[in-house]
């Protein structure tokens, strides 16, 4: 049998596998965090019809004779340039800007994936729309544990942030010193004991001969001091103790005709729920509760590896790791060579359709021009069989 019908046939192969991956790029163009495909050709054997001779002193050398045998799929490349942004608005829509993947777990199986539409579910564990549980580190009491075991990014939906006590407030401001003796100022804040139980710490000034005294009262335990200034400034008295509230008095001033003297702040805070969370651009995971406190709640890990197209797809646009691409190197966003993280955004597809359909063109001629040499040789065999007549 001729040889060049064979070779037609392995062409039409090679020319069949090139339009399934072009068509399968064409069809996930708007697939988030999709990755398109490339087709590698290289020939085949070649059979030696003659082989090659070195140069005599009378004769010069002579190349080989080879005749091919045809055309296969060397391999089929994934191609991990970045793909566009799509902004969607929603918190726990995330991108990656620049090289990692997201690690998820997939029914106890470790994948990775680009795709960063992820939704909480009802464990409060951020999944992707197939069900896969974003991996990362999660937080215990606002300190992220990294470094250790990679775990279910959980938003704590029933966190609650701990009530302080406070132990030091702040005063600011100015003091009249035209004020008359005997005139009284009084200012107040609430402050909390250990379990988040808020009360009232009340400071009353009043206008002395040589200055301010000042009293402070939380309803059970007192306190007393006296301020003197000199050309306006602080001189004695700068600190005023109640009831295990240390008042910060040196930021008050004695200037004349000024009533500006108030409570800047003070460090305590009743216990708060988790309103809402934001995401920061390395990956962590911030909750803003209802007493005003900021806790990280996790940090989302990413992974990379020696060799991305080492890796193998597995569906749902999640790729398992192989023996070519190396193991996984996990990390925080931003560090050690990994991109940032983008929230309210998704990567779309990276196929080019303009070049795709220029793929499906040359695969479709080339699939023609590989019949057309199984018809010519099948037109040589038939001539072959019509000599004996």
């Amino acid at each position: 049998m001729l040889r060049s019908l064979y070779s037609g046939i392995s062409g039409l192969r090679s020319h069949q596998t090139m339009l399934d991956v072009t068509g399968n790029n064409i069809a996930n163009v708007n697939t988030t965090g999709f990755k398109s495909g490339a087709v590698q050709f290289q020939d085949t054997l070649s059979q030696l019809v003659k082989g090659a001779s070195g140069p005599g002193a009378q004769t010069g050398g002579t190349n080989p004779a080879q005749i091919g045998l045809g055309v296969l799929v060397a391999g089929i490349a994934t191609n991990f340039t970045q793909g566009a942004a799509q902004a969607t608005g929603r918190p726990t829509d995330m991108m990656i800007n620049g090289d990692g993947f997201f690690v998820v777990n997939v029914g106890g199986q470790t994948q990775y994936t680009r795709d960063g539409s992820f939704d909480p579910d009802a464990q409060g564990r951020l999944v992707g729309p197939g069900g896969a549980i974003l991996q990362g580190w999660n937080a215990v009491n606002g300190v992220v544990q990294q470094g250790g075991a990679l775990g279910d990014v959980t938003i704590p939906l029933k966190a609650v942030a701990p009530a302080s006590a406070t132990t030091a407030g702040t005063i600011t401001g100015n003091l009249p010193s035209t004020a008359a003796v005997g005139d009284q100022l009084v200012r107040d804040i609430k402050v909390y004991d250990a379990n988040g139980a808020p009360r009232n710490l009340t400071l009353t000034f009043t206008r002395t001969a040589g200055g301010w005294d000042v009293a402070g009262t939380d309803g059970t335990a007192n306190g007393t001091g006296a301020l003197t200034f000199t050309n306006g400034v602080l001189t004695t008295g700068g600190t005023l103790a109640v009831g295990g509230v240390n008042v910060d008095l040196t930021g008050v001033t004695g200037y004349a005709d000024i009533t500006t003297v108030a409570f800047k702040d003070q460090n305590g805070r009743a216990a708060g729920t988790l309103e809402s969370f934001t995401l920061d651009k390395d990956g962590t995971i911030t909750g803003l509760f209802s007493n005003g406190e900021r806790q990280s709640v996790g940090r989302i890990a990413l992974a990379t590896f020696v060799n991305p197209g080492g890796l193998e797809k597995a569906g749902g646009s999640t790729y398992l790791a192989t023996v070519n691409s190396g193991a996984a190197q996990f990390g925080g966003p931003g560090e050690d060579g990994l991109g940032s993280l983008q929230s309210g955004s998704l990567e779309m597809s990276n196929v080019d359709l303009s070049q795709e359909f220029t793929n499906l063109i040359v695969a479709q001629r080339g699939f023609q021009a590989n019949a057309r040499i199984i018809t010519t040789s099948d037109e040589v065999l038939q001539e072959l069989t019509n000599l004996k007549r």
